[in-house]
């Protein structure tokens, strides 16, 4: 690409070497959870939601887990303010919840932001300034001495006001745009605002490193975060809170390594809406998390009634294949890994072992209410007889023997390639049903009896292509092999059975038999499947013998 020379990194590493976060292995525990899908969510959006709306998702939020919710600006619009009123005057926030508002260092803003609190048992009030050498320069255009002075003076405006009302509260200072800030002068601006508010054990107060925008790989925000954690006055006093956004793609990451290197505290969204390329996305945080068995103290458990509701209020789209909650995340379309699947969740029926460990699932689909047979195994030309086997059992309770389900993989990936589409569970089975189950043309079997006389006779009448009945009467080693030879007496002695097997269907209202025969044609050595399904074996197995008959 041209004018590559004119960028540059825009980032500022730490003064000292601060990776003592790369010997920590993962997450081992969950952070505080701040939702701002409210605030910084619904200001990225084409139409900002409307008060019900905002109403709806707040009550999705608390009962998701989420016990700090930024619910907005309240002083930037009116229709901000009056949610945050309606929240406290209707008294919509749970006792475990506590409210966030944002406000820049303003004293008119400051002000109005207090106002709107009133009656609020406890609320995070964050203050902010911005603080890259960008902003400095271009922007505010004022010294270093200055821009510490603005959070100062905001911060004693904290003061003044929150001791003027009833509640609690609890202060947050965010050096917006931290990532494009000088390490040290982060640490100055934020050290000046920790002086006045002075937090004590029971008061804490949080430091909130923005990614603002994302200028550097993720190991580089783990060293500045490392670097504050260490740098910091009161740390033991603090809660160190992280803000990613997503403008290279590693929020994330950024957020997963800055707890490793300190973080307490996570602000993000559901889906990872947000300004620009969006905030980090709490739901794939938490279940990352999750995979590694730490417990996020969310609830994804039923994650598309979440994603209806998310594309409802916001007029977004969860993409396909967003983790954990695209529709095709856990699809598997490939016969390998199909098979791959399939085998896997027999090896858990059979081992029963205590953790999840299956191919190509990093989470059982289940945890997160999702079912392996319509949203696992995934039915188009590129499927395998594993996948299709796999989904015919678990949906249907067929279980193949393991030479027809090759047969019958065919069969299925024939129909999708010449349909040029994904076929439904529905439809494999019908495929199942049209091509092999109790097939009756040309040869139907309207009777058969049995007596025992050396062996097992049978007589059995017959219709054949509709012709006058036909009774003919023979012997066998069996009731199936009897029904065989008396049909052999009408059509000639031209197959010969090779396969035979039959189960009990669980997956329908009314227990079936389900049989399933193979006959080798002689002249030819074809090999044709037939199955036969009713409430009697006996009868099932007929029909499943005349089944393979007719589909020579």
């Amino acid at each position: 690409m041209k004018n590559v020379e004119k960028y540059q990194r825009g980032y500022f590493m730490p003064p000292f070497e601060c990776n003592d976060w790369v010997k920590k292995e993962y997450v081992d525990k969950a952070p505080i959870w701040c939702s701002v899908d409210l605030r910084d969510g619904n200001q990225a959006l084409v139409v900002p939601m409307s008060l019900e709306q905002k109403l709806e998702f707040f009550t999705l939020l608390c009962k998701l887990g989420f016990k700090e919710i930024e619910v907005g600006f309240p002083a930037a619009s009116e229709t901000e303010y009056e949610f945050l009123r309606a929240l406290i005057d209707r008294h919509l926030i749970p006792d475990d919840v506590t409210i966030q508002v944002l406000t820049q260092s303003r004293e008119h803003i400051i002000a109005k932001t207090f106002e709107a609190l009133k009656g609020v048992k406890r609320a995070i009030v964050h203050l902010y300034n911005s603080t890259s050498v960008a902003q400095r320069q271009q922007v505010f255009k004022k010294s270093n001495e200055e821009i510490i002075e603005i959070a100062k003076s905001g911060a004693r405006l904290f003061n003044e006001y929150a001791s003027k009302m009833d509640g609690e509260f609890i202060f947050e200072y965010s050096p917006e745009s931290f990532t494009g800030t000088e390490m040290e002068f982060a640490k100055d601006i934020c050290n000046e605002v920790i002086k006045i508010w002075k937090p004590t054990p029971h008061r804490k107060v949080i430091i909130n490193l923005p990614v603002t925008v994302s200028m550097s790989l993720p190991h580089v925000y783990a060293s500045q975060v490392e670097f504050m954690c260490k740098s910091l006055i009161d740390r033991e006093n603090l809660i160190i809170s992280l803000h990613p956004h997503n403008d290279r793609g590693c929020a994330v990451a950024d957020s997963e390594l800055g707890l490793l290197a300190g973080g307490d505290r996570i602000e993000g969204t559901l889906f990872g809406n947000g300004e620009r390329t969006g905030n980090v996305d709490i739901i794939t945080l938490a279940l990352n998390m999750y995979t590694h068995g730490v417990d996020p103290h969310l609830d994804f458990s039923n994650i598309l009634p979440i994603v209806s509701e998310y594309e409802k209020v916001t007029d977004l789209k969860v993409h396909d294949r967003h983790p954990y909650a695209g529709k095709l995340v856990f699809a598997a379309f490939s016969g390998s890994h199909q098979d791959a699947i399939a085998k896997g969740m027999k090896w858990r029926e059979e081992k029963h072992p205590d953790h999840w460990s299956v191919p190509y699932l990093p989470i059982d689909p289940k945890d997160v209410g999702r079912e392996y047979e319509g949203d696992v195994i995934r039915i188009n030309s590129q499927s395998g007889k594993g996948g299709i086997g796999f989904l015919m059992e678990e949906r249907f309770g067929i279980i193949m023997p393991p030479k027809m389900r090759e047969n019958f993989g065919y069969a299925v990936k024939s129909v999708s390639d010449h349909a040029h589409k994904e076929l439904q569970p529905d439809e494999v089975y019908k495929v199942f049903e049209d091509n092999y189950v109790n097939v009756e043309k040309p040869i139907k079997i309207l009777e058969h009896h049995y007596k025992q006389v050396d062996g097992i006779e049978t007589t059995v009448i017959m219709d054949i292509d509709k012709d006058k009945p036909i009774m003919s009467r023979a012997s066998g080693n069996g009731r199936l092999d009897a029904v065989s030879n008396a049909i052999k007496n009408v059509i000639g002695d031209t197959y010969h059975i090779v396969e035979y097997q039959e189960h009990a269907r669980t997956k329908t209202s009314r227990s079936q038999a389900v049989a399933y025969v193979c006959i080798e044609i002689e002249e030819t050595h074809q090999l044709v499947w037939g199955v036969g399904i009713h409430n009697d074996i006996i009868e099932a197995s007929v029909r499943a013998l005349v089944s393979a008959l007719n589909r020579r």
